[in-house]
């Protein structure tokens, strides 16, 4: 009943006969298991045509023998009339309301959902979506469309509060989009988009509600206009997690923290022991103080003692407090110099609270303390800080009276209530740290027959957290919890000691056990009940560091677990770059590994994503494997992923990861090919930092060991590694000879891609040497090919570098097109780099046409993107082009330190072509500033590059300055 009306049997569709039968059926429906009289029936159906009434018993005779065959469904004819007899569980609508009631009683979220996702998935349409509802019953039948409205919204709201928000969304836009008045969806929507990081779309849902709303006569709730100026700001979601249950004691540390933030100190640093309970004590703090700081506190993990991870650099730190802040990705400045000034910046005007957990020292989180007067922030740490670092909070074990009503709070008083002795004993033998104390509490709740006696006996044979220590340190909680464990959970909890990255997923997990997902899902979760593994988000899992060391430290073989993790890293890996990146698929190597629980992908959105929420995990495995003796999981992880980075600009973890990479291939003389797959995406990454000559000595050692393979396709796409620094490095014919190389030996693979790539840069440097009509139908080629083999990262430099001939050709509005198009694809694919290079392109179009502002206005976009990629190329080039709209603007000033920053670096990286043009910029705008005698070495210089170039920009500046009758000329030699 909830979409078009039907029946099935045996997983067969049961016919109901003519419209007229279904409407006595849904009537019978409507009434379930109680009598209705033929007159009634007639009444509903027919109204005021009660002759109709001898139509009845046809028709209940007919849907009689349409559910002849079903022993659970009956029509009885009654002293009254028909009663239709069926369970209600084999009707969609009392299932619908039965699960909406379970779930309203049910106190675990989890069950929550699954019990409301049931609900909602039994709507396939509107009710009754196929009925007339006049024709049975009219305004007597309540439709249950709020009901499943107001399930949605009880969905959504689980689901945001289980971080699946993209369940969420899915589900609320097709409400919102049908319904955009109905604030309470629009609302859970835009939470859900904002969490996605769609703040566009987050504004535009609101916006759409508003105007729904004002067609009502209405004003959005404070709730929606709250929320919409959340995401107009950029304001992210807090990063906090919820309380730590049961939190006791330490009232004089929150007063103490508490006081701090009132009196304008900009931190306070909570230091102690493992197990002590900083991260808790923070957790609280941070929430009794969310009046106090109402712009969001944010919280990050610094990793400064996680075993198996490297701490986070101070760079990456603010990297990601950035992005917590709202900042985009592409927005972000490379050096940490920059990342300072971005982020005390966004700090300032706001009262944010800054949690900042696990530091490995004062030289870690100096940057990170806020300088903004409203701000605040709490650091934890195994060491006590500096005077310069905050107030500082040295905690100790919990007193044993705070420590004692820990334990009562967590396991119920009732079941300890006359027992104060035992369970003082039972704290002592934790240590009166927090988290022994939890772990114990949740084996005494599992066990709901034990007696105190039986826990504290086990407690006292556990022994010290370490074995050559004497004193009780509170692992004596978890070593009884361990010991308590069946054999599959113990082997789980010593192995996830040993992995590699900051998380698991059950999969991953899986891997690391070699058993079945199911398997690995429920150990997790009983890990996950006895408190020795926290879930940070749906099917993820993270260890707490002291556990963490105290799982390592038990004694078991993990050498081959940690293996199988790496082949499910690897082989997954490997399908997922296929996946996101197709074009790529041929030029990847060989998986030499298999993994029963690999997991392999439909889309490149799900690849993506999967790549994404593992990049951490991923590059841990890669240090990992380089530590151990891995190579061939060293190497080939870091080529897989490389592509990524290379997309996403994260130069620093790609120049690592290859470099790790390389010291192992190189040690092993007789890997020929992981010395080519890694010297050839290394010498990109030394390219695109602007290192072109350590680029090209890679690029040539990686074409003699494709050589050596025999492998064309190897030879051809490093032939363009060669020839592209080869270029920027002036050496134009040379270049052009590596590129015709590499596309004869394309075509002779016949790689579509690798064609397209060489054509495009064969057409770039026709367009330098002014042979536009060739540039243009060598791009125009090299379109469709890439169109046709999905890679949107090559398609949109070619649209760019299309869109530049045609505007030299005096085709603006066809530039104007494909540079958009190009900052579309780019933007699609997460690349900030050519979205920059677009977006300045795009200007320049503006610029031609004397549209200034304009212009200004998309090169300052490009800009500010483009801080957060380290691309050499890119940066020259953008300071090029807005020292060129300054200076049509007439602000020569401007001009002149925008052409000098682009002379500075293309000197820094040695490209002859930038530093002419550069040169020519800067001598130029001497010029207009009437500083000519400056400017004349300048104007020798740029000629004198021109003409080495054998560029027609040469002839140019000869012309240029012949017409000058100022000192420019009069030097002229």
């Amino acid at each position: 009943m909830l979409g078009p009306v039907e029946a099935w049997h045996d997983d067969a569709p049961v016919p109901l006969g003519d419209q007229q039968q279904r409407f006595v059926l849904i009537v019978l429906l409507l009434h379930a298991n109680k009598p209705l009289s033929a007159d009634r029936l007639t009444e509903i159906i027919w109204g005021a045509n009660p002759e109709r009434r001898t139509l009845v018993r046809g028709y209940i005779n007919k849907l009689r023998k349409a559910f002849g065959h079903a022993d659970d469904v009956a029509i009885e004819t009654t002293a009254t009339g028909y009663l239709l007899r069926v369970s209600p569980e084999q009707i969609d609508l009392h299932r619908f309301d039965q699960w909406r009631e379970q779930a309203r009683q049910e106190q675990e979220p989890r069950r929550q959902i699954e019990l409301l996702r049931a609900a909602v998935d039994l709507w396939r349409g509107r009710f009754l979506e196929d009925i007339d509802i006049d024709r049975v019953g009219g305004t007597d039948v309540i439709s249950p469309a709020d009901s499943y409205l107001d399930t949605v919204g009880d969905l959504a709201e689980l689901e945001l509060g289980t971080g699946d928000h993209r369940s969420a969304r899915d589900r609320l836009r097709r409400i919102v989009g049908k319904e955009p008045d109905r604030q309470r969806h629009a609302e859970l929507l835009m939470r859900a988009l904002l969490a996605n990081g769609d703040r566009v779309e987050a504004i535009r849902v609101f916006h759409s509600t508003r105007d729904a709303l004002a067609e009502l006569g209405l004003e959005p709730e404070p709730r929606l206009r709250n929320i919409a100026a959340r995401a107009e700001r950029g304001e992210p979601a807090s990063s906090l997690p919820s309380r730590p249950g049961g939190f006791t004691g330490r009232e004089n540390e929150l007063d103490l923290i508490a006081t701090a933030a009132s009196n304008g100190e900009k931190a306070v640093w909570v230091s102690g022991a493992p197990g002590v309970g900083k991260t808790g004590l923070a957790v609280e703090a941070a929430h009794r103080l969310r009046e106090r700081f109402p712009d969001g506190p944010l919280l990050l993990r610094l990793n400064g003692f996680t075993p198996n991870v490297s701490a986070m650099t101070m760079s990456d730190a603010l990297t990601q407090l950035l992005l917590e802040l709202g900042v985009p990705a592409e927005q972000i400045p490379g050096s940490p110099g920059r990342k300072i000034t971005m982020y005390q910046n966004e700090l300032y005007g706001t009262r944010r609270l800054i949690l900042l957990d696990n530091a490995k020292s004062a030289e870690q989180v100096r940057a990170l303390l806020p300088d903004a007067p409203d701000c605040f922030a709490i650091v934890t740490s195994r060491r006590v800080g500096e005077p310069d670092t905050g107030q500082q909070v040295r905690l100790a074990p919990l007193p044993s009276d705070d420590a004692v009503a820990l334990f009562r709070t967590l396991t119920g008083p009732l079941r300890v209530t006359g027992r104060a002795p035992e369970v003082a004993e039972v704290v002592k033998r934790c240590g009166h740290l927090p988290m022994p104390i939890r772990v114990a509490a949740a084996l005494f709740r599992r066990h709901d027959r034990w007696p105190l006696e039986h826990l504290l006996r086990l407690l006292a044979e556990s022994g010290p957290w370490h074995a050559d220590t004497d004193d009780d340190s509170g692992a004596a909680a978890v070593r009884v919890s361990y010991r308590q464990l069946g054999a599959h959970q113990q082997e789980m909890f010593r192995l996830l000691g040993h992995t590699p990255g900051p998380h698991v997923t059950v999969a991953g997990a899986a891997a690391l056990v070699d058993n079945a997902f199911t398997h690995a899902r429920l150990v997790l979760d009983e890990l996950h009940e006895v408190c020795l593994v926290e879930e940070l988000t749906p099917e993820r899992y993270q260890m707490l560091d002291p556990l963490k060391e105290f799982a390592a430290a038990e004694p078991g073989e993990h050498t081959g677990a940690v293996l199988r993790l790496l082949d499910f890293y690897l082989v997954t890996l490997a399908d997922a770059a296929g996946m996101a990146y197709p074009f790529e698929r041929a030029r990847l190597p060989a998986v030499n590994r298999t993994s029963p629980v690999a997991r392999t992908f439909e889309t490149p959105e799900a690849a993506m994503a999967w790549i994404t929420a593992e990049r951490d995990n991923l590059v841990a495995a890669i240090r990992y494997a380089a530590a151990h003796d891995l190579p061939g999981h060293a190497w080939r992880l870091a080529v897989f992923i490389w592509r990524y980075f290379h997309t996403t600009s994260q130069f620093d973890d790609w120049a690592e990861t290859m470099e790790l990479a390389r010291r192992l291939v190189t040690a092993d003389e007789d890997n020929t090919l992981g010395q080519a797959h890694v010297l050839l995406r290394l010498a990109t990454v030394h390219n695109r930092r602007g290192e072109l000559a350590e680029a090209l000595e890679l690029a040539r050692r990686a074409l003699a060991c494709w050589v050596r393979l025999g492998d064309a396709r190897g030879e051809a796409t490093t032939l363009c590694a060669i020839a592209i620094p080869t270029m920027e490095l002036g050496r134009h014919a040379e270049a052009i000879t590596h590129f015709e190389a590499a596309l004869e030996k394309y075509e002779e693979v016949g790689d579509l891609r690798g064609q397209a790539h060489a054509l495009s840069n064969l057409g770039y440097l026709n367009e330098l040497h002014g042979r536009l009509d060739v540039a243009l139908r060598q791009h125009r080629a090299a379109v469709p090919i890439l169109r046709e083999t999905r890679h949107l990262q090559g398609l949109a430099h070619v649209l760019n570098n299309l869109g530049s001939v045609r505007q030299r050709l005096g085709f603006p509005s066809e530039a104007l097109v494909d540079h958009q198009e190009a900052h579309h694809l780019a933007a699609e694919i997460g690349d900030a780099c050519v979205m920059a290079y677009a977006l300045s392109n795009i200007g320049n179009v503006h610029r031609s046409a004397g549209r200034i502002p304009e212009a200004e206005r998309y090169q300052e976009k490009a800009a500010d993107i483009a801080a957060g990629v380290f691309d050499a190329d890119l940066r020259t080039r953008l300071f090029r082009d807005r020292a060129a709209t300054a200076q049509a603007k007439g602000d020569h000033v401007e001009a002149l330190r925008l052409y000098k920053a682009a002379l500075e670096l293309a000197a820094t990286s040695g490209n002859r072509g930038h530093r002419a043009h550069a040169d020519r910029g800067v001598a130029q705008t001497l010029h207009r500033l009437g500083r000519h005698g400056d400017a004349v070495a300048n104007w020798e210089a740029a000629e004198k590059e021109f003409a080495a170039l054998k560029l027609p920009e040469a002839a140019q500046v000869r012309a240029e300055r012949a017409e000058l009758t100022c000192a420019c000329r009069d030097r002229m030699g």
